[in-house]
């Protein structure tokens, strides 16, 4: 795989919203309220908008929530709108597939209704997996400051942690060589989601100056002739120094339903920003979901596309489609209805 070369290019801004649509949005901002990295706060922010035929918009659901985590991704504290009854029992959950368990088993209703608000929650363990990368952005030694908080005693201990969580990590990928990491920027340029033809295309995203990182998702929906087509993108970023956004994960999703059985029929994921040469081989990996109905995408990631097998952030992408039978739902009952 030596003659692989890493994909850099950012498909932003997003597209302009069709008519006969809805769109989800997403995003998750990390900051760190006292100048270190023991605490960081999230600020996630959810939006279904319906682009009816007219032109006119419908929010069909939003959703809010704040959290601070403290270094070993425990949550401290979480507050959300709206807030669910058992929003109080994350306080002490760790970030991290055990998370995503207990949300499962805790929220069902959020869920069942595919609630924005749920996709938030979920995403707090891959954020606070990946936004900590926002300090090589503001600094050369962030990953000797990552070694020495984590209590690794050398990098290669550090590699050593996540062998195999994901295809760009197996062993003898450039993703286990120090010179690769470090002297190469593993970054592209991220640019402006929000497309300046579609002004309401995106919700709102919080102001921070400064260091801060942010996952942002985007999902679309439509029908098509005898098809449903849905459009997804996927970024973390973060803001450099000098200006502009560096984008560290970047994938676009395109996938067809059959309208009868909510069933895939194609998907081509395509990967535009990755940090490591190798990590668009999880690609092949993921069109095995075809075949799949879509109330059942969640296990079949799961299933299929576990460590070595799958991208941990193409995996987050192709787990959030989940919701797009709901998402249909909404669309077809309020499409053509006037504003």
């Amino acid at each position: 795989m030596t003659d692989l070369k890493p994909v850099r290019s950012t498909a932003n801004p997003v597209p302009v919203r069709r008519a006969g649509s809805i769109r989800r949005t997403s995003s998750i901002d990390v900051t760190w309220p006292d100048g270190g990295v023991d605490l960081r706060r999230f600020e996630g922010r959810a939006r279904d908008l319906v682009r009816r035929a007219d032109g006119s918009d419908l929010v069909r659901a939003a959703g809010s929530m704040t959290a601070d985590l403290d270094f070993e991704r425990k949550i401290v504290s979480i507050t959300a709108d709206p807030a669910p009854a058992e929003l109080p029992q994350l306080v002490g959950q760790k970030g991290g597939g055990h998370l995503r368990v207990f949300l499962r088993d805790l929220m069902p209703g959020l869920i069942a209704e595919a609630h924005p608000l749920y996709l938030l929650l979920d995403d707090i363990s891959g954020t606070s997996l990946v936004s900590n990368w926002a300090w090589s952005q503001w600094g050369e030694d962030w990953l000797s400051r990552m070694q020495r908080l984590s209590g690794a005693a050398n990098f290669s201990e550090m590699l050593a942690e996540r062998t195999n969580v994901c295809w760009g990590f197996q062993p003898g990928f450039s993703s286990h060589d120090p010179h690769t990491r470090l002297g190469e920027d593993i970054a592209a340029d991220g640019m402006d989601l929000r497309n300046p033809a579609d002004p309401e295309g995106w919700h709102a995203f919080p102001e921070s100056e400064g260091l801060s990182f942010r996952r942002a998702r985007r999902i679309d929906v439509w029908r098509e002739a005898d098809a449903i087509r849905v459009e997804a993108s996927f970024q973390d970023s973060a803001p450099r120094r000098e200006g502009g956004r560096a984008a560290l994960h970047e994938y676009i999703l395109r996938v067809s339903l059959d309208p009868s059985r909510l069933v895939i029929t194609s998907l081509e994921p395509e990967a535009r920003v990755l940090p490591f040469r190798e990590c668009p081989g999880a690609i092949a990996n993921a069109r095995k979901l075809v075949g799949t109905p879509m109330d059942g995408i969640r296990e079949a990631v799961l299933d299929s596309l576990r460590g070595p097998a799958g991208c941990t952030h193409l995996n987050d992408a192709l787990r959030a489609l989940a919701d797009v039978p709901e998402l249909l739902a909404a669309l077809d009952g309020q499409a053509t209805q006037p504003a």
